[in-house]
């Protein structure tokens, strides 16, 4: 499936040493691609395939014997036989040099890229088997591939991509990050340039003047009013609240009637605190979302959550189209895995939007992700206030177009909030 990518890590022989000073040919690190490429197409065909061509291939920095090499490949592009996969290798561990012993080597604080490249694959169509674990990964339902004849189908990402700006939070303070927005204003202005930068949808929570977090129905008319004379953003807020909240308390921005609300699809322990969220009250705070008139987000936080949103469907407590939001890496709740969103997928029915919320260090890495596998993605100082490492985040829109340049890097067109409203069925509500 598109974005599946493979690893392996090697240490540099001194048989790998062609050159003098003990230097590794490049030809070396092109046999780890090709291993690479290999297995890429074993899971996805079930058969070795052949290396048709190098699109670019590019070396940066020289490898030694003694070195350890870490080697990734990532499939880029699923054709009838051809398969582009996208290769990185980079040097994690070197051996020391300079008068040092000859057995002294380094772990490398940050690994050095030594080579990219793009190649492409093919695997005759007569050769094609598809393995049983893609199954599991959410391909169009068909026989079950106990043929060689099997050919298995075309895989491509939607092109647009909806992107989501969490811009305050629940639980942030000014003292973690002084580009938290608080007041009205400072919303509305945040809210605007996380338009700018490509986000068509904005996740609301909001403060009180001393930043203590409220669902009073007042204050989110007035943060409402004042973003939207700013943006022309879909407004969704919180009706998660804080921790704590009651239900009642937690659905007060429904008396704004806006256009998206969030739907919390479960309970979960919620770092040290448990969030509650009981079947009834599911259903409850699911009624009343639909009598405002809104569209709720379903918050999946374990994959019993999609389940219950499904039950929640078949109930008729809530009608399509539906909306799933996977939130990944909150302490102790569902882990952030590749593994995890590529099974998350597969419960999701076919005419439903889902999208990918992860905290902290994992907010890049799991976006991104859902953005190769078709999905849309939600990023924001909600949720992660470091643009890198120990570098903060100057508010959301920072997050929002990094995110916005690596969709558009792999086609995917972050839409216009009147497109965000089209595809997520809000103009026909």
């Amino acid at each position: 499936m598109i974005g599946t990518k493979v690893s392996l890590r090697l240490r540099m022989s001194a048989h790998d040493a062609h050159y003098a000073g003990d230097l590794v040919d490049g030809a070396r690190t092109l046999a780890l691609f090709g291993d690479l490429a290999t297995e890429l197409l074993i899971r996805l065909d079930g058969d070795e395939g052949l290396f048709r061509a190098y699109e670019t291939i590019e070396f940066f920095a020289p490898v030694f014997a003694g070195d350890f090499v870490e080697a990734t490949a990532e499939l880029l592009e699923v054709g009838n036989t051809s398969r582009k996969i996208r290769f990185e290798a980079r040097k994690v561990i070197t051996t020391a040099r300079g008068g040092l012993a000859p057995s002294a080597a380094d772990v490398l604080a940050e690994p050095i890229v030594v080579a990219r490249a793009i190649g492409t694959c093919v695997v005759p169509r007569e050769l094609q088997r598809r393995p049983r674990e893609l199954y599991m990964l959410g391909l169009p339902a068909g026989p079950e591939p106990t043929s060689p004849a099997f050919v298995t189908p075309p895989v491509e990402p939607a092109q647009d991509v909806i992107l989501t700006a969490a811009i305050v939070g629940a639980e942030l303070t000014r003292a973690q990050t002084p580009y938290l927005p608080l007041t009205p204003g400072e919303i509305a202005d945040e809210a605007a340039r996380c338009r700018e930068a490509g986000a068509a949808v904005i996740h609301l929570h909001v403060r009180e003047d001393d930043g203590s977090n409220t669902q009073s129905s007042d204050r989110f008319a007035e943060v409402m009013d004042a973003v939207r004379s700013k943006c022309d953003c879909v407004l969704q807020p919180s009706t998660g609240g804080a921790v704590g909240m009651s239900l009642d308390v937690r659905a007060g921005p429904l008396a704004c009637r806006p256009e998206m609300a969030t739907l919390n699809c479960g309970t979960i322990n919620f770092g040290d605190d448990v969030f509650i969220n009981s079947r009834p009250d599911i259903r409850r705070l699911a009624a009343k979302i639909r009598a405002a008139g809104a569209m709720p987000e379903l918050e999946c936080y374990e994959v019993g959550h999609v389940e219950e949103a499904l039950a929640l469907a078949s109930e008729r407590v809530i009608s399509a189209p539906l909306h799933f939001q996977f939130v990944l890496g909150v302490k102790g709740a569902i882990p952030a895995r590749e593994d995890v969103v590529a099974y998350m997928r597969t419960l999701v029915p076919r005419d439903a939007t889902w999208a990918v919320a992860a905290v902290g260090r994992w907010q890049q890495p799991m976006t991104e992700l859902a953005m190769r596998l078709g999905g849309h993605a939600r990023v924001g100082i909600e949720d992660n206030i470091y643009l890198g490492k120990g570098v903060l985040s100057e508010g959301s829109a920072p997050l929002v177009a990094r995110a916005a340049e690596y969709a558009r890097s792999i086609g995917r067109r972050p839409v216009e909030p009147e497109r965000a409203r089209a595809i997520l069925g809000l103009q026909a509500r």
